[in-house]
């Protein structure tokens, strides 16, 4: 049957996770953990959560106008840093299926993001925020939202995810899911399939997913 592939952004086809905790400590030096360890506790996380832990493990107090300083910086260091992943581009240029964006970030720093990484091209208006939708991964609401938009009963659509949290949320939603793991440990997560290069993906979904019934 026809499938819809629902992506994941950061971390998934944009190399954006280490960039944006690096915006956190830039504006919080009070913060004691490294770039590295911020990427493997909040990996996927909303931000909310992010600033309450860090709240809660270091006794740090964030202003009320912290998000949009946060984002601003974000967004300087996208301008200068940000890449695609590696075989984002061609794995896109050969990919044959309809896809959109599920991403936790609001819609503009999707559409920044894309834009810089030379990703927008592939997806045109097909972007859905957890702003937008007021649901955040784990929880399904988002990939729910978005294959609706897209047309396609959950059944029909394939997650691409890098994360924990949003590999559960496709659990729950009753999607089918390919991790993409360049190079960490095995998945912890109920799911086995697992890509480490982006380009195997379109292989992936044609031999597993397209004759699916």
């Amino acid at each position: 049957m026809d499938v819809c592939l629902i992506f994941d952004l950061d971390g998934t086809l944009v190399d954006s996770e280490s960039l944006c905790n690096e915006a956190l400590l830039d504006l919080v030096p009070a913060i004691p953990d490294d770039v590295d360890e911020l990427v493997r506790r909040y990996r996927g996380a909303r931000f909310t959560t992010i600033l309450t832990d860090l709240a809660t493990r270091h006794g740090i107090t964030f202003p009320a106008d912290f998000e949009p300083r946060y984002r601003r910086r974000v967004a300087t260091l996208f301008e200068t840093n940000l890449k695609p992943m590696p075989g984002a581009l061609e794995m896109l240029r050969e990919l044959a299926y309809p896809r959109c964006i599920a991403s936790g970030g609001p819609l503009a720093k999707i559409r920044h993001s894309l834009e810089i990484s030379g990703l927008a091209p592939f997806f045109d208006d097909r972007l859905y925020s957890s702003y937008d939708v007021g649901s955040w991964k784990p929880e399904p609401g988002l990939f729910l939202h978005a294959a609706a938009k897209m047309g396609y009963s959950p059944e029909q659509c394939v997650v691409v995810e890098d994360s924990d949290v949003g590999i559960e949320a496709a659990r729950v939603a009753g999607m089918r899911v390919v991790r993409y793991n360049p190079g960490g440990p095995p998945s912890s997560s109920a799911f086995p399939l697992s890509i480490h290069n982006l380009r195997d993906l379109p292989g992936v979904v044609a031999s597993r997913f397209r004759s699916s019934s």
